[in-house]
């Protein structure tokens, strides 16, 4: 079994939690996941399976997208509602000064990573020296909040709409939003709703996916590798090109072909990504099963 499938997580579950449960769902041990989600957000986890595996690395530098929460007036040591309460105020915020705090957290910034997320310091994660009340110095970060817009409140909380590079934290968005304001803030909620071409739309319940399985139809959930590089042009190589390419070499690039490129057998699969200069493809990654 090899695809892409998309998941909609359920809160409370890690991302790892899905690939647990799904390697006994569909019995295919080589499932991975790009751009992990938190216990506590839902939304969309994009899984890659079988040789697909080998293709995750292309996915983690998407941008990505996110319906988030923010609930001004708490702070918490983990930048949402799950951590210790380190402070709280009844703010009095209007529309206008929401508004007008979002726009220097538009474009590139510099973010802090919170104590709590699995970047390392000296080969230490960060939220193990969290855990262990301990705190270090950390640089800041250039990341790229390409759109950020209100999108209406939630009970007491505000909805952002968040379009965002790889690496951005979005609870710590919220902090600093919260504390560009003078009240402090923190994420309240958080589902991601895009990343790269993939949307939630597509996406599947666990329980879907469960059921799909139990009728021996799992396998009509999977998109294509290929569609994780859609926007690289296709090329396909002869016969004697694919032999080559399956024996680890390089293939003789048809006419035109320049760059990065999908490099498809006679037959329509996808053998690789490659590329192509000076009339030979030098592959990048493999994706035949071997």
């Amino acid at each position: 079994m090899t695809g892409i499938l998309l998941i909609d997580k359920p809160a409370g579950w890690t991302s790892s939690d899905v690939v647990a449960k799904l390697r006994g769902v569909l019995h295919e041990r080589r499932i991975g996941h790009s751009g992990t989600l938190d216990p506590m957000a839902t939304g969309l986890l994009v899984l890659f399976l079988g040789r697909a595996t080998r293709a995750v690395e292309f996915a983690e530098s998407h941008d990505k997208r996110y319906l988030a929460g923010l609930r001004l007036g708490l702070e918490t040591d983990t930048q949402d509602i799950t951590g210790r309460v380190l402070a709280r105020t009844a703010p009095e915020i209007s529309p206008e000064q929401l508004e007008e705090a979002l726009g220097p957290f538009r474009g590139e910034i510099l973010q802090v990573p919170p104590m709590y997320s699995a970047i390392k310091v000296r080969g230490r994660k960060l939220y193990e020296i969290a855990r262990r009340g301990g705190s270090v110095e950390r640089q800041a970060r250039p990341v790229t909040v390409h759109s950020l817009e209100l999108a209406g409140r939630a009970g007491e909380d505000v909805l952002l709409d968040i379009r965002c590079s790889k690496g951005t934290y979005v609870r710590t968005l919220c902090h600093d939003i919260g504390r560009a304001l003078g009240c402090g803030g923190c994420m309240s909620s958080l589902r991601r709703l895009e990343a790269g071409a993939y949307t939630l739309a597509g996406a599947y319940t666990l329980e879907q996916v469960q059921e799909a399985a139990d009728r021996g139809e799992a396998e009509k959930l999977l998109l294509p590798l290929d569609s994780l590089f859609a926007g690289v042009p296709p090329v396909t190589v002869s016969a004697a090109g694919e032999r080559s390419v399956r024996n680890g070499g390089g293939a003789d690039a048809p006419a035109g072909a320049d760059g990065l490129c999908r490099v498809y057998g006679p037959a329509g699969d996808l053998l690789a990504l490659g590329r192509a200069e000076n009339g030979r493809i030098q592959i990048r990654k493999s994706f035949f099963e071997v």
